[in-house]
């Protein structure tokens, strides 16, 4: 039975059918691991996701982790039940009006009490050792930033089998690009870094994605991003930003078609001249 199979009786279904006693073990677990100085704050981001909020939960609630930490939430005002989960399982979280990952981020940085900043996303599920892990790699000198890796959640139009070899060579690609720019390797889903420093740098609002990316780049004037590659470290996450490319061949197919446009990364430094792509900007009403 994989870790978190289950996580998945309360994953991509409706709050309103979420066992009570689920809904017990996961407050209960939270305020236990919750700490009035923690070493690290870990901010779980959500915004209209009331159908994944609590597994997400749920399984920070069982970390195993030597280190004192807190775990808060921030709702980016969503129009779904998503503040409901949050209230329903005792979890401090804040609202944040302005919509944009950059946004939500930012708000959980000015929030966050700790050393170290984890970022949590809500489709995503963690293991128990994560935290720890992660914090275990923020401890070493020199070392400001780290990021990990993630898996699939397996579907019938996403099997397991399929997925191992999608993720194996996404995980070459990324790996590949961290020699020459490690900020180009960084996602928001398994994500950390030195509190102080991210304060100074701050995280974009106007995009879309790669807030996290512009973050670490930032952040590599302070010190240098690792990167754990072990299971202890390795998420679970749905499979949205896959869907939205359609089958898993033409994701696939469209990836594939990226790394052979952008190849020169794997050589060349980023500069941080980035110039947004219109579909990637936040439009303002």
């Amino acid at each position: 039975m994989k870790w978190y199979s289950k996580y998945l009786e309360v994953f991509e279904k409706p709050f309103s059918t979420a066992p009570q006693h689920i809904i017990d073990d996961a407050k209960a677990k939270l305020a236990a691991v919750q700490s009035e100085n923690p070493i690290a704050s870990v901010v779980v981001i959500a915004y209209n996701d009331e159908t994944r909020l609590l597994s997400c939960l749920w399984s920070l609630s069982e970390s195993k982790c030597k280190y004192p930490i807190e775990i808060i939430g921030v709702d980016n005002n969503s129009a779904d039940r998503t503040a409901d989960v949050y209230k329903a399982v005792g979890l401090r979280f804040y609202n944040e009006d302005k919509k944009s990952c950059g946004y939500a981020r930012n708000r959980g940085l000015q929030e966050a009490k700790g050393k170290y900043y984890i970022c949590i996303d809500s489709d995503t599920m963690y293991p128990e050792k994560y935290v720890e892990t992660m914090i275990d790699a923020l401890e070493k000198p020199g070392i400001v930033a780290v990021s990990s890796l993630w898996s699939y959640v397996p579907s019938k139009e996403y099997p397991r089998f399929w997925m191992f070899f999608y993720e194996l060579l996404r995980d070459i690609h990324l790996f590949l690009q961290s020699f020459k720019s490690p900020e180009r390797s960084v996602r928001g889903l398994v994500f950390a870094y030195n509190i102080e420093f991210g304060k100074k740098v701050g995280y974009r609002v106007q995009i879309i994605r790669g807030e996290d990316g512009a973050m670490a780049y930032g952040l590599k004037q302070y010190g240098k991003i690792a990167f754990v590659r072990g299971k202890k470290a390795r998420a679970i996450s749905c499979t949205s930003t896959i869907s939205a490319d359609g089958s898993l061949k033409k994701a696939f197919w469209t990836r594939v078609q990226g790394v052979l446009k952008g190849i020169r990364k794997y050589f060349v430094k980023a500069t941080g001249d980035v110039k947004d792509q219109p579909s990637n900007l936040i439009k303002n009403k």
